[in-house]
């Protein structure tokens, strides 16, 4: 991990200890140089890319505390920082890589699924992914908050075969707890759907935004609340997400953890491994291990199909069943996931 005098330059005057999680999401880092510099690996700046190819660095500070000082391999930082191969044109790798345009419903809503309507609750997030499936998401025209919720309820209303609302973006959770609490009010009148799951990486990359509001607003909802956290490494849980999680758990939350498959990441027995224990440990139970999205810049994380189903197989044979997660594939148009 990094030294403890990073460490007290990450949490200066500019970086807050504690205290409001949206003064953290503001501060976050987003020049890839100064990333570099302040994990002692300035001298890779020259092989960053002269643009970032349409999609910007952004990473909480504390997320970067959790990287290891001069390692340019570390499997957080990789996840973050922008790359030369995000530049190439690869084929099969596209816009939208699972059929997103295809599937909207209404404005802000994808109906792909029976019985499940997704809500593109916001196109915000408090880091960028390098391999995100949504890198390239008009979410200017596309979100369901932006219209105060009303062509999502409406689509609610008018389908009484949906029983589970997702949430999902950008990330739900960087909208202020007042906008979701305007969108449940919403769902007091549509007495078919019983379910809400939240898809979110903040709870591990800005475990601050856990705050007394938020776990107030969840404790206080009459459906059955799930959420799909994101965490690829086991080096992305530390005591403040660990806090995080045991407060969601609280407040009467079902704790779900989805990863990527990644190249140079977590594309090992030992990695999966420790992140399923990991994942429990913080009272998170392995749910999804998703091949990649073959979106456009990000072919360069790919793992092979024949690779990824001798991962899940060596885990079976480590670790009990319940800490496997589904090794599953996204294919526009199919009824569900596709597990391999």
């Amino acid at each position: 991990m990094i030294p403890a005098s990073t460490a007290a330059r990450l949490t200066s005057a500019t970086g807050p200890e504690g205290g409001d999680w949206r003064l953290h999401w503001r501060d976050a880092l987003t020049d890839p140089a100064e990333l570099l510099a302040l994990l002692g690996l300035q001298h890779l700046s020259t092989q960053l890319p002269a643009e970032d190819a349409g999609f910007a660095l952004r990473v909480p500070r504390g997320f970067v505390r959790r990287m290891r000082h001069g390692d340019a391999r570390d499997p957080l930082l990789l996840q973050v920082l922008p790359q030369l191969a995000e530049l190439d044109r690869v084929p099969g790798f596209v816009t939208d890589a699972v059929g997103d345009m295809d599937a909207r419903a209404a404005h802000g809503v994808l109906h792909k699924y029976h019985g499940r309507a997704l809500l593109i609750a916001s196109g915000s997030c408090a880091i960028n992914c390098r391999y995100c499936f949504r890198r390239h998401f008009p979410y200017a025209e596309e979100m369901a908050a932006a219209s105060q919720w009303r062509q999502a309820l409406a689509h609610l209303h008018g389908d009484s075969s949906i029983t589970e609302l997702i949430l999902s973006g950008g990330d739900p959770l960087a909208l202020a707890t007042s906008k979701l609490e305007a969108l449940s009010a919403g769902l007091a009148d549509i007495p078919h759907v019983t379910r809400l799951r939240i898809h979110t990486r903040l709870p591990v990359v800005l475990p601050e935004r856990v705050d007394a509001t938020l776990l107030a607003w969840l404790a206080a909802l009459p459906l059955q609340k799930v959420i799909v956290l994101h965490a690829n490494h086991a080096n992305e849980f530390d005591a403040d997400v660990d806090r995080a999680c045991a407060q969601l758990r609280e407040a009467g939350v079902t704790l779900l953890n989805q990863s990527v498959l990644l190249r140079g990441i977590n594309d090992g027995t030992d990695a999966l491994a420790e992140l399923s224990e990991r994942l429990f440990a913080a009272g998170v139970l392995p749910y999804y291990l998703h091949q990649l999205d073959r979106v456009q810049g990000a072919a360069h994380f790919e793992v092979d199909d024949v690779r990824a189903l001798d991962l899940v197989k060596d885990l079976r044979a480590r670790l009990p069943g319940y800490l496997v997660p589904t090794l599953v594939r996204e294919v526009g148009g199919a009824a569900s996931k596709l597990p391999l």
